[in-house]
């Protein structure tokens, strides 16, 4: 994984088929309904055989999509049986907004014989349009029929907006005291900048965790995955990251070994979204070293990973260091420039705060690579943080430019 991104432990964690239904307990579809102009499929639908244990988090944005409120309800309880998602339409700033998001989770809790206390409800797309909830509703019963425990592929279709691909990971995970699976499935590729990043995301296992327990988890593995990761620097209003865990493995492992599993998923998938941002051609991991706290750290890696400046010379292969502390300079940390090394693409460009000797050729193939790095060193302290970035491409300024039109 570029850059130590991720967990550096993947001991015990072996990569398997499935995405969100490589775990036993769960089965999922994807059906259209209409609400794609296209036609393609746009209605997801992820179901725990039984009542999971749930944790959820979502968008910070106070702009808040009435599915994310419904869920952060739905979740406070610590438990949920069933995740439902319509692409196409975020449900958000509409007049009945909040009715809507309730009538979608009452719908599918009456077709899956639960209580609608159980349903997750995810929603995705454009903004400000009246979500023709009519059109889902009709084409739930074909999404119930269509549940298998090998349906994940579908869901993971037909969550997708503007994406290229889909986006799905999942584990065996193994140690002395047991095993259990882990998988998940994503989508994202614009509007991307935590807290939350703007993405939905669905998380599952077959190992036994409470409510308190998955959010623990849950929380600690987005905090440095999901919220490190920024396409364009705009916070959606939708963002949802939901974790269920169906309790079915015999003897899962410890909980240690657990939480590094939960962290890969989400590494790999936010990874995946990074790379599919809209018109990215290249994936850029910012780590910053050698700082006093990990929060200044993060703070100024965002602000390298945010510029646009810098992501212009990612595209170009431009070894710009200057950008770079200038982005440095805008974090709101104090640190000192006369301290400062920079490395990219394993260079170093700069030294002590100024320009190092380096072979400009070599440096600039190195930022050419689908994958760059881009390493600061403070000299401040012990602490570090990495937050993933693309590049700023012709091809995101002309789709998002034609978005709604």
């Amino acid at each position: 994984m570029i850059g130590g991104w991720g967990p550096g432990d993947r001991s015990g964690l072996e990569p398997v088929e499935g995405g969100a239904t490589a775990a036993a307990g769960f089965r999922a579809s994807g059906v259209v309904s209409g609400v794609k102009p296209s036609g393609r499929p746009d209605l997801a639908l992820l179901v725990a055989d039984a009542p999971a244990g749930a944790a959820a988090v979502t968008t910070t944005n106070l702009v808040k999509a009435p599915a994310c409120t419904l869920t952060d309800r739905h979740v406070a309880d610590g438990r949920a049986q069933a995740i439902v998602v319509n692409a196409g339409n975020a449900n958000v700033c509409t007049p009945q907004g909040e009715a809507h998001a309730q009538r979608l989770a009452a719908v599918t809790a009456d077709r899956l014989g639960i209580a609608a206390g159980d349903v997750i409800v995810m929603s995705t797309g454009v903004i400000g349009v009246p979500l023709p909830i009519e059109r889902i509703e009709a084409a739930l019963p074909t999404a119930v029929a269509a549940l298998t425990a090998d349906g994940g592929d579908a869901a993971a279709t037909a969550m997708l907006t503007t994406d290229t691909r889909t986006k799905q990971v999942a584990f065996r995970v193994t140690d002395d005291h047991g095993t259990c699976v882990v998988g998940g499935m994503a989508k994202g590729v614009g509007m991307i900048e935590p807290t939350m990043a703007t993405l939905l995301v669905a998380i599952t296992t077959d190992a036994p965790l409470g409510g308190p327990i998955a959010r623990k988890l849950l929380r600690a593995a987005v905090s440095t995955t999901f919220n490190r990761i920024s396409v364009d620097g705009d916070g959606s209003t939708s963002d949802t990251v939901a974790l269920l865990a169906s309790g079915t493995a015999a003897q899962p492992p410890g909980l240690d070994t657990l939480a590094r599993a939960v962290h890969a998923v989400c590494a790999d998938l936010a990874h995946a979204v990074v790379a599919d941002g809209e018109g990215a051609t290249r994936v850029a991991a910012v780590t910053v070293r050698e700082a006093a706290i990990e929060a200044d750290a993060e703070r100024i890696a965002r602000a390298v990973a945010t510029s646009l400046l810098v992501r212009a010379a990612i595209h170009g292969g431009d070894p710009n260091w200057g950008r770079i502390l200038m982005a440095m300079g805008n974090a709101g940390v104090e640190f000192d420039p006369r301290r400062v090394t920079v490395r990219c693409g394993g260079i170093t460009v700069c030294r002590f705060g100024v320009a190092a000797s380096f072979d400009r050729g070599q440096a600039a193939a190195a930022m050419r690579k689908p994958e760059v790095t881009i390493e600061v060193d403070l000299g401040t302290g012990a602490a570090s943080a990495t937050v993933l970035t693309c590049d700023l491409t012709p091809e995101y300024v002309r789709f998002n430019a034609e978005y709604t039109t």
